[in-house]
């Protein structure tokens, strides 16, 4: 393997339906990414915990693609460069009955105003 093809594992399963830590914490997240090596989910830099950056940052793992459905994009951290890869291990996304931000149940009224949006 060269270049970016040795930090994607596509036979790597997701960890879940939304961010790993913002599920353990009780937080929530506006969009979500995939680490392509280990098949962590974490929220985005634009969610408050940016999880799926300090996770990139934690181990290493410098490749990470959209989670959100209908969204088809990897991001190299090292190169900061977007492109196009190969089709990961089920599921690509998230469920679409999960809300965005989600989940529903703890997103708070004032998210808009929290994520300076």
């Amino acid at each position: 393997m060269t270049g970016v093809d040795q930090h994607i594992k596509p036979d790597v399963p997701p960890s879940g339906p939304g961010c790993v830590e913002c599920e353990q914490s009780g937080s929530w997240w506006l969009h979500l990414r995939r680490c392509t090596f280990c098949g962590h989910i974490g929220c985005c830099d634009d969610s408050l915990n940016t999880h799926a950056t300090k996770h990139a940052h934690a181990t290493g793992h410098q490749v990470i693609c959209s989670y959100e459905p209908d969204e088809v994009w990897f991001w190299d951290y090292a190169t900061v460069t977007m492109f196009d890869g190969p089709t990961l291990h089920a599921p690509l996304s998230h469920p679409r009955s999960q809300t965005v931000p989600g989940p529903r149940e703890r997103v708070p009224a004032d998210w808009q105003r929290l994520l300076g949006a």
